[in-house]
C-alpha cells in the first residue's frame, strides 16, 4: 500500500476544507430538523437522501454499484463504523450530555485515529510532529467549546459521545486499509455504503421512531441539505481525502467542524462568536498547520 504523503497539497486543502465545512453545516442542520423529527427518523431520512443522490450520480457516471463479492462485507462494516452506530451513539449521548463535553468527546476522533492507524492496523507512522499537531489541535478544539462552562451531563451520555468517536476513528483507519486500496470509484463505494446503512438503520426509525413526523419548511429544507450535502457530498469528499492523505490527516477535520459550525449558526441563528472562540480557532488551526509541516518552531529543521 503506498503511504500517504507527508502534507496536503493544495487540491486536498481544498477537498479538507469543504469537508470540514459540510460536517459544520451538518450540527445546525441536524438542529433544525430535530424540531420536528425523532433522533431516530433524522438518521433514516438524511441516510435515505444521500443514498439516493449517489446512486443517480453513479448511474449517470456509468460506474453503478461495485459488484456483488467481498467488498460488501466490507460496505457493511464501513456503514456501521461511519454512520449506523456513531449517529446513534451521538443522538443518545447528545441528549443525556452537556453539548460541549459531547463536543470534546467526539473531538479526540483524530487523536484516536493516530493511535489506531500508527499502533492497531499499523498502516500510518505516528510522527512527533503529527503527534504533537494533533495534541495542540486538540487543546484549541477544547477552548473553543468551552466545556467548563456547561452542564457535564450523564455518564452513559459521555460514554456514548466517546463510542461514536471511536466508530469514526476505526472507520477512518478501516476505509484506508480495505476499501481504498480496491481501487474502485468513490461514488460507488459511498452510495452502497448508504445504501447498506439505510437498511441498517431503517428497523430503529420504524420501531423507534416514536411520534409522527411533524415535516415544517425548516425541517424539510435541513433534511434535504443534511442528505445531499453533508452525507452524500460529504462522505464521498472524505473518502477522497482518506486516501490522498491517509486516515489521520483526514479525520482532524473534526478539530475544524465545531469552527465552521459557530459561524454557520451565527450566521443563521444569530448565536455570538466569543473571544475563547476566536482564541481556540487560532491555536486549533496552527496544531493542524503543525501536523501537516506548513508551520515550523523558530530554529526547528523540517
Amino acid at each position: 500500500m503506498k503511504a500517504p504523503p507527508v502534507g496536503m497539497n493544495h487540491l486536498s486543502a481544498l477537498r479538507f476544507l469543504l469537508v470540514a465545512a459540510l460536517g459544520g453545516l451538518s450540527f445546525p442542520m441536524v438542529k433544525m430538523s430535530l424540531e420536528g423529527l425523532t433522533p431516530a427518523q433524522l438518521v433514516f431520512g438524511r441516510l435515505l437522501l444521500g443514498a439516493v443522490v449517489l446512486l443517480v450520480i453513479a448511474g449517470l457516471r456509468g460506474t453503478g454499484l461495485p459488484r456483488f463479492g467481498r467488498v460488501w462485507g466490507h460496505l457493511v462494516v464501513a456503514a456501521a463504523l461511519g454512520n449506523v452506530l456513531p449517529f446513534t451513539l451521538l443522538s443518545y449521548g447528545e441528549r443525556t450530555t452537556g453539548a460541549g463535553v459531547a463536543g470534546v468527546l467526539v473531538g479526540s476522533t483524530p487523536l484516536l485515529t493516530l493511535v489506531l492507524t500508527a499502533v492497531v492496523v499499523r498502516t500510518e507512522p505516528a510522527t512527533r510532529r503529527k503527534a504533537i499537531g494533533l495534541v495542540v489541535g486538540f487543546l484549541g478544539l477544547v477552548v473553543v467549546i468551552n466545556p467548563w462552562d456547561k452542564a457535564f451531563g450523564s455518564l452513559s451520555g459521555q460514554l456514548a459521545c466517546l463510542g461514536a468517536a471511536l466508530c469514526y476513528a476505526a472507520y477512518f483507519a478501516y476505509i484506508r486499509k480495505y476499501l481504498w486500496p480496491l481501487g474502485l470509484a468513490p461514488v460507488a463505494l459511498i452510495a452502497g455504503q448508504l445504501c447498506v446503512a439505510t437498511l441498517l438503520q431503517a428497523p430503529a426509525a420504524l420501531f423507534l421512531g416514536g411520534a409522527p413526523p411533524d415535516v415544517t419548511g425548516r425541517v424539510a429544507i435541513s433534511v434535504v441539505l443534511l442528505g445531499l450535502l453533508c452525507t452524500g457530498l460529504g462522505y464521498v469528499q472524505l473518502f477522497r481525502l482518506i486516501g490522498e492523505v491517509g486516515a489521520t490527516t483526514a479525520s482532524a477535520v473534526n478539530y475544524l467542524e465545531p469552527v465552521f459550525a459557530a459561524v454557520i449558526s451565527t450566521a443563521l441563528f444569530g448565536e455570538p462568536i466569543t473571544a475563547t472562540m476566536l482564541v481556540g480557532g487560532l491555536v486549533l488551526l496552527a496544531g493542524v498547520a503543525y501536523a501537516e509541516n506548513r508551520i515550523r518552531f523558530p530554529g526547528e529543521v523540517r
